[in-house]
């Protein structure tokens, strides 16, 4: 490995190599980088370890690369189309921590392990491209290279090690050289596993120890592949996922049973919000729906979310008070209890709606501000935000958006945190939630939801990041990827331990029911323009709620098209969520049928879509190759081939087949 040295302090900042060959001059790049002179070259006993991967359901290439160089490690990277590779920025998604540079190329800090050294980071990259370019920056003006060039990983076309173009000699990923020699066959996976899974892993980084015989090098290059097929079995297997959607997908996501996690439950779950805006009034909320358990599952839903279950200001329970009293306008606590019991008879597992974001007051302050709480927790002022004007916190400033008509509570406080987790895990315990609905997580950092979740250990658990979507003069955008990026910049702060509701989705399904225009529902790769397009297994799809429909209406969707979006959402990956007023509405018999379509054809939170028409009129798709679907007014027909389509559902602008 060789350093980059430190150079002037007026050309070293911010400057770096972009160019396969460093004495080349190249005219598109002027401003973009400039040459540093090498100070010395130092041996480096740290490693770089890139592998690459296509993923088997978009075809697209995922790239992990990790390192245990110490500190905060830079990766500033490109792609390239060609052998002439010359630096492109590709498309999005980019990783957490990603900034432009100079319109030439990305940088994006590496995330720390957790209880190991070193740092790691996943890309996704579309399949035309030809390689993958980078180099690392460890210390201000200090940046590694591989023998002076940018490091260069070929994608789609090449198998082999990783090489510098200018030297064809195979090198070793570590650079310990001979003094590492270790034995996989040590490690806690199998040897069977470890050829099970090597093919995951198709290209490994290297960095030349220089001293290392050709048979001794082939021998390190299996050994290294064998470590990361073994992290890689740890990572694709694992139930609580840390990186995007495509390195989470198992092998064969079409065969049951996935593996459960709190982001996805068990892949398969279909999800029923059991109140709307007013279910709060008769005072026996959990009594009337404790009679209708049996009828939710046999219309096949296998999770439903409650009212917030605490004392409140406002009845709705969106603005808590002393969240130890669990008597509220639903009912009491007791109620609650048994309501969750008998969910839990007819196989419904059960979510909490917990509000976390903020906490109204007891008591006010010297200078009249209610900001001290009382109760069990009874919590001073320093567990609110600084920055909200309204309530005078002497916490640090807010992690996300403020909330203005309550304290937002600080959740970087240890005591705060330790109070919520304790809290959590007390209604698991006392009253048998099995996950949580979280409200309004658009107010602090996904990081601590992470904290709640490995405290709480939920079955499922679904986030509330709402924002407004992308408008150019009122019209709608079509290209959605910021919005839906902030959603899934959310989820990968909560190191996907949660998913979230698919607000792009229920926004761009709004334009193109109402103008007529589907079109919209394909972006531009042909793939769903959602968060279900990006992250399908922590997308929690959904037309309507208590906030955008019921009495409140902030959003309601289109007039007598509902069942064009249950037939979009109930066909598509992610975990469908249905809302009450429409279950017990004339739309019943037509959501259950499609529920039931959904269970016999397995299609599950990973399923893969293949848009098959998102023209003007007309929206259609072919699901896990099992399932057809239309929507709009338009004409279409699955195509003739090795499957037999017969209809099974058809309604007001919509029809369903199943492959026979």
């Amino acid at each position: 490995m060789m350093l980059a040295g430190e150079a002037s302090q007026s050309k070293a900042q911010d400057s770096i190599s972009a160019s396969s060959d460093p004495k080349q001059e190249d005219s598109s790049l002027e401003g973009f980088y400039d040459e540093l002179p090498l100070v010395k070259q130092l041996p480096l006993h740290n490693s770089v370890g890139v592998s690459v991967r296509k993923c088997r359901e978009t075809a697209k290439n995922i790239i992990y690369l990790e390192t245990d160089l110490p500190g905060d490690v830079v990766v500033h990277w490109g792609v390239c189309r060609d052998d002439a590779k010359n630096w492109e920025i590709p498309a999005a998604p980019h990783p957490p921590e990603t900034i432009l540079f100079k319109n030439k190329a990305l940088r994006t800090l590496l995330k720390q392990k957790e209880g190991s050294s070193g740092c790691s980071e996943l890309f996704t990259l579309d399949e035309d491209l030809a390689g993958f370019l980078f180099v690392l920056r460890i210390k201000e003006n200090i940046w590694l290279k591989y023998m002076g060039n940018d490091f260069f990983v070929p994608l789609s076309k090449s198998s082999s090690s990783v090489q510098s173009n200018k030297d064809s000699e195979a090198t070793h990923v570590s650079g310990k050289g001979e003094q590492e020699n270790e034995d996989v066959s040590g490690s806690a996976f199998t040897d069977g596993i470890i050829n099970e899974i090597r093919n995951l892993v198709s290209d490994i980084s290297s960095v030349k120890t220089g001293k290392t015989k050709t048979k001794k090098v082939q021998e390190s290059i299996l050994q290294e592949i064998e470590k990361l097929a073994a992290e890689a079995y740890s990572i694709f297997r694992s139930s609580t996922p840390t990186f995007s959607e495509e390195a989470v997908l198992l092998e064969e996501a079409t065969k049951p049973p996935l593996k459960v996690s709190s982001a996805t439950g068990s892949g398969y779950e279909i999800l029923c919000q059991g109140f709307n805006w007013e279910s709060h009034k008769s005072g026996r909320w959990y009594m009337e729906l404790k009679e209708k358990a049996k009828q939710l599952s046999s219309l096949g839903f296998t999770i439903i979310w409650l009212p917030p279950p605490t004392e409140s200001v406002s009845p709705e329970g969106y603005m808590p008070k002393d969240l130890y009293n669990l008597n509220s306008r639903y009912g009491t606590i007791d109620e609650l209890r048994d309501l969750v019991k008998n969910f839990h008879e007819v196989d419904i597992k059960v979510l909490g709606d917990a509000v976390l974001n903020h906490r109204c007051a007891h008591y006010k302050n010297q200078n009249g501000v209610w900001n001290i709480f009382g109760g069990r927790l009874s919590w001073d002022d320093r567990a609110v935000v600084a920055d909200d004007p309204h309530f005078q916190g002497r916490g640090n400033k807010s992690s996300g958006d403020n909330f203005h008509a309550a304290p937002n509570i600080d959740h970087s406080q240890d005591f705060v945190r330790k109070d919520l987790k304790e809290w959590m895990c007390w209604l698991r315990k006392e009253i048998g939630y099995d996950g949580w609905r979280l409200d309004f997580v658009r107010g602090f950092w996904g990081g601590y939801v992470k904290d709640y979740l490995e405290a709480s250990e939920p079955y499922f658990t679904v986030g509330e990041f709402w924002d407004s979507l992308s408008y150019t003069y009122g019209d709608m955008d079509h290209n959605q990827d910021a919005h839906r990026q902030r959603i899934v910049d959310w989820i990968n702060a909560t190191n996907g331990t949660a998913g979230a509701f698919d607000v792009t989705t229920k926004g761009i399904l709004h334009a193109a029911l109402e103008r007529c225009e589907y079109w919209r529902l394909s972006d531009e790769k042909g793939k769903p323009p959602g968060v279900v397009g990006w992250w399908p297994s922590r997308a929690i799809t959904f037309i309507e709620n208590h906030d955008t429909g019921s009495t409140q209406g902030h959003w309601r969707f289109p007039g007598g098209k509902e069942m064009q979006g249950y037939a979009y959402i109930l066909t598509h990956p992610g975990t469908p969520a249905v809302f009450y007023d429409h279950v017990f509405s004339h739309y019943q018999s037509e959501i259950a049928s499609l529920i039931s379509l959904r269970n016999r054809n397995k299609i599950h939170c990973r399923s893969i879509v293949k848009i098959a028409k998102a023209e003007r009129d007309v929206y259609a798709a072919v699901i896990d190759d099992k399932v057809a679907m239309k929507i709009g007014p338009g004409h279409y027909e699955p195509p003739s081939g090795p499957q037999r389509w017969s209809q099974a559902l058809e309604g007001r602008d919509y029809k369903v087949w199943e492959a026979s």
